[in-house]
């Protein structure tokens, strides 16, 4: 497999504020890898510019490392972005980042559960972005269709989870088997189109058939 290194090297570049936030993530938060960083973040951005959705839904905001990605791939379309964290000890810190960023102002920051925020979501939403509890995934999922419209995407991240699905021995892991259930949920409906892309940790692509 070509290193990230070779990749990186060969796209678009990762935007200064972007890069200072990766390297600020991984100087400062544990498990950074969580992280989306260069490659994916691009990724990101270039689906957002091809689907040009008007409302966008993250689950699971971390740093703010692919919120900024959606605001910058729908930069030209103005695109309002919720994005829900269930911790609130870095809140303050997140509104600051968005406030003196790139798009920033089109995000609205939520401090609640994932779940929750699904079951009062106000509208629909054109992409949503699953990347919260892998243990939830499949509540995630299912919540997530209803309020996701006719012909929109879901985008779930770390689908292939460090390449344990699959194996016998990892599915006693709770978060293999919530990602492993998740696949097969959105492997056999015939609601929604998908593939999964090995980028990183996997990422499925996910269309809401018309």
């Amino acid at each position: 497999m070509l290193s990230e290194e070779y990749i990186d090297a060969r796209i678009d570049p990762e935007p200064p504020h972007l890069r200072r936030l990766y390297r600020r993530t991984n100087l400062t938060r544990l498990y950074p890898r969580m992280c989306s960083g260069h490659a994916q973040g691009r990724l990101l951005v270039m689906l957002t510019r091809m689907i040009r959705p008007a409302r966008i839904l993250e689950l699971g905001t971390f740093t703010g490392y692919s919120a900024l990605c959606f605001a910058e791939g729908s930069d030209d379309t103005g695109a309002l972005i919720d994005t829900v964290e269930l911790d609130d000890e870095y809140a303050d810190e997140l509104r600051a980042l968005f406030d003196e960023s790139p798009g920033g102002d089109r995000i609205t920051l939520h401090i609640a559960d994932a779940e929750a925020f699904l079951a009062s979501a106000p509208g629909q939403y054109d992409l949503i972005f699953i990347d919260a509890n892998k243990r939830r995934y499949t509540a995630y999922y299912e919540a997530a269709l209803r309020i996701l419209r006719p012909g929109g995407y879901i985008l779930a991240d770390n689908t292939l989870w460090s390449d344990k699905v699959g194996r016998d021995e990892a599915r006693k892991d709770p978060q293999t088997a919530g990602i492993e259930a998740f696949n097969d949920l959105v492997a056999a409906d015939t609601r929604v189109e998908k593939v999964i892309l090995p980028i990183r940790d996997g990422l499925t692509i996910i269309r809401k058939r018309p």
